[in-house]
Formats: C-alpha cells, structure tokens, sequence
C-alpha cells in the first residue's frame, strides 16, 4: 500500500456540482460587478447557511467576492459584486 500526501487544491469534490445548489452556482456564474444583484428565496435558516457555505466556496475556488444581504423578514437573501 502507497500513502502520499497531496495538496488539497487536488483534490476535486463533484458533489456541489449536483447538489441542489446547482442553480446557484450557475447563476452566481452570471453576475458582473456593479450589475444586478441575484435574489434567492430560502426556507429555513439551515437552507440559508448552506447556500452561504457554497457562496463561500465559490468565491474561494474562482477568486472573486460576492457579497450578500439578507431580508429574514421576507426570507430573501441577495448577491451581489460590487464595482
């Protein structure tokens, strides 16, 4: 048996790509800086971290800053780049 240590970086995880989110992450895709925010309906708190975690994620792997703002009153939250 070979062990080796590998840098994460190498390691790829497929399972976001089919998730759920995967509208998401196509629409995130989309958005340009000082264009139009995304705006994503949620229906519980742990439905709204979960797609926090997969914005986190996306902004981790393609290096760029999406920002969100939440309405809890109306269960919205928005995404956005800034210029």
């Amino acid at each position: 048996m070979k062990i080796k240590l590998v840098s994460r970086k190498e390691v790829k995880i497929t399972k976001k790509t089919t998730s759920k989110f995967k509208p998401l992450l196509d629409a995130l895709a989309k958005l340009e800086p000082g264009g139009q925010a995304l705006e994503v309906n949620y229906s519980t708190d742990k439905e709204f971290a979960a797609m926090r975690n997969v914005v986190y994620a996306y902004n981790r792997d393609n290096g760029v800053k999406i920002r969100s703002s939440r309405d809890s009153v109306n269960s919205k939250v928005y995404y956005y780049i800034n210029k």
